[in-house]
């Protein structure tokens, strides 16, 4: 999977948010846990400057002018600290209506810039109760599980589970849209066990840390005999979530093909360079030919079709501050990354209309869609992620191959 390098290297995260439904009693004493930021002069200098508009070309081009207004005062002294703060509190809400996904605050001083490559996601021994209780409130409150059925709630239960994780699954009666939705919570669960089974740690010597595939691990969760059947159908529905994500590229071509849209670094050769080679993988994703027709959902009454969606969208919400209650940084670090890029990609397919209607504005216009820098940099990462995946399947189908 291409790397953008510096456009999609660094996010900024905040690591230290609390956990809004649930006191977490300790984070992970690991030390693969651990998470390590990059130090100021680490992060490219057109990344780390003000980024309110730094992805347009008027902002690059008209710096002079810009200079001029804030001399002049030429944008809002006519209006009162009530009212500016009013309108940034309505903008700030447009832009979180539009999200399945919690964003972290870009000027927030808890965030940091985090190099994507110096920190790969991989096993580092976070489980037992914490981490289970993550994915319990994920599955139990968050992912249209009917009512009728239950599940035992005590982490003791947890080997349990894994052989009866057929509760988790959407029975009938359930509309094509909230099956979906389960499937592709299903998919992101196991791309997310497929990349800690990928980069186990087999060997922490004092001379020497190895990391490889862990063919046990991996068989635990996705044998059929040792998920009462389930572990196939997580593999399908990790296909299922890569040609979700891929139909979201394939849509989103236009918001990228504007002359005004940059990727600004702070070098123009390279910026234009990857630009161009972002344009052309794009461009690929929508010559697929096999993508997933989304307008097969919400095809009935437009008013309960409405309604839906913004179930779907609240419950996808609540589940990106469920990643603020992992323990492990770097577990949270991957987690909000993962949810965030499937977020956007969630975003992009219920914007189709305004993404084809997207057109030149007239200076202060706003656009009418819209993707931050932290929205694009998830959504790129995410789908790489699952394409790891993916290429990881080959990979354990080859040992287990060898093991017979």
């Amino acid at each position: 999977m291409f790397s953008f390098s510096l456009l999609s290297d660094h996010l900024q995260v905040n690591l230290n948010k609390p956990c809004p439904f649930w006191k977490v009693q300790s984070h992970c004493g690991l030390k693969l846990c651990a998470v390590q930021p990059c130090s100021p002069n680490e992060v490219p200098e057109g990344i780390r400057s003000p980024s309110h508009n730094k992805y347009s070309a008027e902002a690059n081009d008209n710096q002079d002018t810009c200079e001029q207004e804030k001399h002049l005062g030429a944008v809002d002294v006519s209006l009162s600290n009530e009212t500016r703060e009013a309108l940034l509190s309505w903008s700030k809400h447009d832009d979180e209506a539009e999200r399945f996904c919690v964003v972290d605050d870009e000027e927030s001083p808890d965030s940091q810039y985090v190099d994507l490559l110096l920190n790969p996601e991989r096993y580092t021994g976070y489980k037992g109760p914490e981490a289970w209780q993550i994915w319990n409130s994920i599955y139990e409150e968050n992912c249209f599980k009917p009512s009728t059925i239950q599940r035992p709630l005590i982490p003791g239960f947890f080997s349990v589970l894994l052989r009866h994780f057929s509760l988790f699954l959407p029975r009938s009666g359930q509309c094509v849209e909230k099956r979906a939705f389960y499937r592709l919570i299903s998919g992101l669960h196991a791309s997310i066990n497929i990349h800690l089974s990928a980069r186990y740690l087999l060997d922490d010597s004092w001379f020497q840390r190895k990391w490889g595939h862990n063919v046990t691990e991996f068989r635990q969760r996705f044998d059929s005999e040792l998920t009462a059947g389930e572990g196939p159908k997580r593999l399908r529905n990790l296909y299922f979530l890569y040609l979700i994500e891929l139909r979201a590229l394939a849509k989103v071509l236009p918001f990228f093909q504007q002359p005004s849209f940059r990727l600004y670094t702070g070098r123009p050769a390279e910026d234009q360079k990857h630009k161009e080679l972002l344009l052309d993988i794009l461009q690929q994703a929508r010559n697929f030919p096999l993508h997933f027709d989304e307008t097969s959902l919400f095809t009935g009454d437009e008013i309960e079709g409405a309604k839906l969606k913004e179930d779907i969208r609240l419950a996808f919400l609540n589940i990106s501050r469920i990643m603020d209650c992992v323990g492990c940084f770097k577990c949270r670090l991957w987690g909000k990354l993962q949810t965030q890029g499937l977020g956007t990609a969630l975003k992009i397919l219920f914007s189709e209309r305004q993404i084809e209607a997207l057109k030149p504005k007239s200076s202060g216009e706003r656009p009418s869609f819209q993707l931050s820098r932290q929205e694009i940099v998830s959504l790129l990462n995410a789908f790489g992620r699952i394409s790891t995946s993916i290429r990881e399947l080959k990979n354990f189908r080859a040992l287990l191959a060898e093991e017979r």
